[in-house]
């Protein structure tokens, strides 16, 4: 009769610096170097569980986030399983390290899965190290404030006319009169023929005209 798989729960945890760093624990009684984890207590979920070990074997509070995965493998005879969440560190180390812990080291991704003893946590840790690196690295943009959109002022619907500029056009002086031409609303009289006549017969011939005329008259009569 197979025997009930162990249930034990733990997590990938980071601590957020100028390279994220990820924890990995040395075991005393074997001197291993091994993932954060342990197992379920009676009635105890596997997240809380999860976040209790962490705790205990790192002496961190940590914040804890998304699933990222179960690691199946035989320990003792039996079927271990493991179940992972991201987490965050919360500042520095506030508790003592649980007995069973000799030390606690932080290392980049790639350093700390060379660091892990066992082959089946280094193939873990490889695979869903870069997923929880990614998910921090969105999480801390989320977070970050939106910069504050400029408040355009608001214009008024109304319109206002504003004049076009006009082009000046020149108007030209008259031409100044022709002293030969008279000017215009001057009366002007008509030349005829009489008094061109007139105007150049003498004074003595005119006389002698009337007279002559006057004498003709009375005769007629």
């Amino acid at each position: 009769m197979a025997r009930a798989p162990v249930l034990a729960a733990g997590g990938i945890v980071l601590r957020q610096e100028e390279t994220p760093l990820v924890a990995v624990v040395r075991l005393r009684k074997r001197n291993e170097w091994v993932l954060p984890k342990g197992k379920l207590d009676d009635g105890e979920t596997a997240r809380a569980a999860a976040e209790r070990e962490v705790l205990e074997e790192t002496g961190h509070d940590v914040a804890v986030h998304e699933f990222l995965g179960t690691l199946v493998y035989e320990s003792g005879g039996r079927s271990k399983v493991v179940h992972y969440w991201r987490m965050e560190a919360d500042g520095g180390q506030v508790h003592e390290l649980m007995n069973d812990v000799k030390a606690v080291d932080w290392l980049p991704l790639d350093a700390a899965v060379e660091r892990l003893s066992r082959g089946y946590e280094r193939a873990f840790l490889a695979n869903v190290g870069p997923l929880a690196l990614e998910a921090a690295a969105l999480a801390r943009i989320a977070r970050r404030p939106k910069p504050k959109q400029p408040v355009l002022e608001k214009r008024s619907a109304r319109q206002v006319a504003v004049p076009r500029p006009s082009l000046a056009i020149p108007v030209s002086a008259p031409p100044p009169p022709d002293p030969a031409t008279p000017a215009i609303g001057q009366e002007q009289r008509p030349i005829v023929a009489c008094d061109v006549a007139e105007a150049r017969m003498p004074t003595q011939g005119r006389r002698s005209l009337v007279q002559k005329l006057r004498d003709w008259l009375r005769r007629a009569a």
